[in-house]
């Protein structure tokens, strides 16, 4: 591949640019993946089942719009090619960069685009924020750390350097100014221990362009991340916010569950107004090995006209959780994927994805 330019790192935040970060259901030009190796930490006993996983979803993804898989170099890409075109996915609308990953987590190392609209049109930008895997649990983490800079190289897009831990799991956004997140992760001493909360919010704020924090507390059994909230709650639109609910009180998310779904009754959005809360129930306990696993279906990904919601072999659970997301999302096509397989690597779609708005 020829050889990029440096990115231009940009010295004032994002928000005094006029940058903020999208809602995920807005229009995308990509959805960005890093292909796992097999000498990688997150699926012992079952890479092979899991590239069968992720070919079904990048199936979906391909004829909706480009999908981008970070690769260490041309070989890897010439056996990726040849593992896609086998399990039938299309390789028309795969581009492939040659950029080094230790696992396969794009949602929290992969980059973060941030959008500004001036005299109607769309430009981007990527913020880099530092990476250290879950608070230093899984070393090295290196190459996962420098993967933004590496894509905003090959993208030609300019650099924001917040230069403190953040993930992508760790958040989400409303599209209007509110950025959902945990305590349990923004806070915890693994991450950034000299910043208070306040400080963390000048942050979310200063470098995803958003008006409002509101923050949770709890996490689900299995979760290795101290918390991500796209295990927990997520907005399906700016007012509406999708949580999971555990019906089994002898289950050990029945009190955290019923206790997230307590807080998001008192949170208010960037205008100060409460949202719509809509209940999924959990797919019961998916174990593996002995292991309680994190299996929910909030780890959902929207993709252009549709939502890929992870699935888990509980039937009446599955098909439960897709009806309810298809009575609120009429214009998108609800499409459930099996993640039996992928839920062994502690992470389902969305923590495997990191979208690219469209620009333009």
């Amino acid at each position: 591949m020829r050889r990029e330019k440096p990115p231009q790192v940009l010295a004032a935040t994002p928000a005094s640019l006029g940058y903020t970060f999208p809602a995920e259901w807005e229009k995308h030009a990509a959805t960005w993946f890093s292909w796992p190796r097999p000498e990688g930490i997150s699926f012992p006993g079952k890479y092979h089942a899991v590239l069968e996983n992720l070919a079904r979803i990048f199936r979906q993804i391909a004829p909706r719009e480009r999908l981008c898989l970070n690769v260490p170099n041309g070989n890897y890409e010439r056996i990726v090619k040849q593992r896609l075109t086998r399990h039938g996915c299309p390789l028309r609308n795969v581009r492939f960069f040659h950029v080094k990953t230790n696992e396969s987590w794009c949602r929290d190392h992969g980059p973060a685009f941030v959008v500004k609209k001036s005299r109607g049109k769309r430009s981007l930008a990527i913020v880099d924020w530092a990476f250290n895997a879950w608070g230093g649990k899984y070393p090295p983490y290196d190459d996962d750390d420098a993967v933004p800079t590496h894509i905003a190289q090959h993208l030609g897009l300019p650099l924001f350097y917040p230069n403190i831990v953040m993930e992508g799991g760790a958040v989400d956004f409303n599209g209007k100014g509110t950025v959902l997140t945990t305590t349990d992760c923004l806070l915890n001493k693994n991450r950034n221990p000299d910043l208070g909360k306040s400080q963390i919010e000048r942050y979310l704020k200063d470098y995803y362009g958003q008006k409002k924090v509101c923050w949770l507390s709890g996490s689900i059994a299995g979760d290795d991340t101290d918390g991500h909230v796209d295990d927990l709650t997520r907005f399906i639109s700016p007012r509406k916010i999708v949580v999971a609910v555990e019906e089994d009180p002898k289950d050990e998310n029945y009190p955290v569950l019923r206790d997230v779904r307590k807080q998001l009754h008192r949170l208010r959005d960037q205008d100060g107004r409460p949202f719509e809360i809509i209940e999924i129930p959990m797919p019961g306990v998916v174990q593996h090995a002995g292991q309680r696993l994190p299996a929910t279906y909030v780890n959902f990904y929207f993709v252009n006209g549709a939502l890929l919601v992870p699935t888990y072999g509980n039937r009446n659970n599955d098909r439960t959780a897709m009806e309810i997301l298809r009575s609120h999302l009429p214009k998108h096509k609800v499409i459930g994927i099996d993640c039996v397989e992928l839920i062994w690597g502690l992470g389902a779609i969305h923590c495997l994805s990191q979208q690219q708005p469209a620009d333009g």
